[in-house]
């Protein structure tokens, strides 16, 4: 399966017997699968259809679905109420008007409710089941579109969130690699260190200052956090081999991506590796970013 955004655009149109009509799709990224869909009052009976189409394709996004139509054989029959018109003339009559007032004019009358009746053609089963079978395959081939789109940025997205995974898996290489990790680095630097504080470090015990140094580098040894931003990356790199709608789980490793490079900040005892953290929580942080567009 392929990698697919949350971002996308398509758009079909059609005409069957006296219809024509034209579906726009838009997507968006959302937290789960949003469907906004807008149909005609004529056309109302598509909803549940419809609905079902799209969730049947897509499994995340902010989905906006407009279908507009329009008919466009004979024009509807225009007729006068007699009735109705013929006692609001009478009535009128009997009533007497100020001076002030002019008497009703017959525009005025007409924009009256029920005075003119409009009558829409009548379209048989057969057509209508028609038109609704060819608007809903429309609307498949719209999704297909849509789909294809989302699959084309989502190629592109694969290919940066690899390229992020491959920075953070050289900076992990890099802080495993530090000589700034071996018990004899930090054994120096607790010398160094004490040395700021009194004036004669050899008059230290050395087996007590050795001992020190030994449980400051348990304390701040990273060999845990290394190994798991390793597996992480190497789970990352699995699901979007694997493809599908892999976004959540995308988001869930990308945030313990972000722990483990907090955590190695926190306990790093040399400003080297601290910079090597902290552009690890740079790369990891725009790998999120980009999670956020998949599907």
């Amino acid at each position: 399966m392929r990698v697919a955004s949350m971002t996308g655009f398509s758009r079909t149109q059609g005409a069957v017997g006296p219809w024509s009509y034209a579906w726009e799709l838009k997507s968006v990224n959302s937290k789960g699968l949003d469907i906004r869909l807008r149909l005609p009052p004529v056309f109302d009976s598509l909803e549940i259809k419809a609905r079902q189409a799209i969730a049947a394709r897509l499994t995340r996004g902010a989905i906006t679905v407009n279908l507009t139509a329009k008919r466009v054989d004979e024009a509807a029959s225009v007729q006068i109420n007699r009735l109705i018109l013929d006692r609001l003339l009478s009535a009128l009559a009997q009533t007497p008007l100020p001076e002030n007032l002019r008497p009703a004019s017959l525009d005025g009358l007409l924009a009256l409710p029920g005075v003119i009746e409009v009558t829409q053609p009548q379209e048989d089963e057969t057509l209508r089941n028609q038109v609704e079978a060819d608007i809903l395959s429309a609307l498949e081939q719209a999704l297909d579109a849509l789909v294809a789109a989302r699959h084309a940025e989502g190629e592109a997205l694969r290919q940066i969130l690899s390229l992020r995974l491959a920075h953070i898996r050289q900076l992990t290489q890099n802080a495993d690699a530090h000589p700034a990790r071996q018990a004899d680095a930090i054994r120096a630097r607790l010398i160094q260190n004490l040395a700021k504080l009194v004036e004669n470090v050899e008059g230290l015990d050395q087996a007590r200052l050795h001992q020190e140094a030994v449980l400051l580098a348990v304390k701040s040894d990273i060999r845990e956090e290394l190994d798991r931003l390793q597996a992480h990356v190497d789970s990352v790199n699995e699901l979007l081999a694997t493809g599908g709608p892999i976004g959540r789980r995308l988001d869930f490793l990308a945030q313990e991506l972000g722990r483990e490079s907090n955590t190695l900040c926190a306990k790093s005892n040399d400003p080297a590796l601290t910079a090597i953290g902290l552009d690890l929580k740079i790369e990891v942080e725009q790998f999120r970013e980009q999670v956020q567009n998949i599907e």
